[in-house]
């Protein structure tokens, strides 16, 4: 009896709604790889939401999570994690941290990776919830994404969680040769997500989508308003 009972209270409640917007969102939203379905279905996202909206951690739908920023929907998480085409020994680099969440999904599917958030309070807080989940394979940085991490580069990926102007030279020069970098450029509600896949000295740009981010802020990108 005391068996079923610690079951019950560690039971967790939104099992049956990840399963849900895996089978009901992401495949039919055209995700394929077996390891990012298997990484979103694990994967609390309403450990990552402000207080209050659990209930909705698990719709189609960006949501706000303080410091005018967004926790993105899970299918666009989802898509922009196939794009990189992630294998098991990437070291990946994402600029905006935000909530944690996209940093937690790449972390169950790549060996290391390097989050930047210019945000020092939304940063803290997200550490402190992945510390909590128990990743141990994603550092942090407070400060301008658009700079990259020189120190920690080349990168096999670069995941941007905001929209850019340009696509910062910086970030393209730190990936390694076959690396991508997928970012979304453009402003209000015209901006494309682009993945960027380099080839020695070239750069290959395919468009993925169109979508709408919040603004990428920084040397090379938008001004701070």
């Amino acid at each position: 009896m005391m068996h079923e009972r610690r079951r019950g209270r560690d039971a967790d409640p939104f099992e049956v709604a990840r399963r849900r917007m895996v089978t009901e969102q992401l495949i039919p939203g055209g995700i394929r790889d077996q390891r990012i379905l298997a990484a979103m279905g694990k994967v609390k996202r309403h450990a990552f939401v402000s207080a209050g909206m659990e209930e909705q951690a698990y719709l189609d739908r960006p949501l706000p999570i303080g410091q005018g920023q967004t926790i993105s929907q899970p299918l666009i998480v989802a898509a922009m994690t196939e794009a990189i085409e992630p294998q098991a020994d990437d070291r990946v680099l994402e600029i905006g941290t935000g909530s944690g969440y996209q940093a937690a999904v790449l972390a169950e599917v790549v060996k290391q990776v390097f989050s930047i958030e210019r945000h020092s309070g939304l940063s803290i807080h997200a550490r402190k919830i992945l510390y909590r989940l128990h990743y141990k394979n994603i550092s942090f940085r407070i400060g301008d994404g658009t700079l990259g991490w020189p120190e920690e580069a080349p990168f096999n990926a670069i995941l941007v969680t905001a929209s850019g102007p340009i696509i910062p030279q910086a970030l393209r020069d730190q990936l390694v040769d076959g690396g991508r970098l997928v970012i979304p450029v453009g402003e209000g509600d015209v901006q494309e997500l682009l993945l960027i896949t380099r080839n020695r000295d070239r750069f290959e740009e395919r468009r993925l989508t169109g979508c709408r981010f919040v603004k990428l802020v920084g040397e090379h990108g938008w001004r701070e308003e």
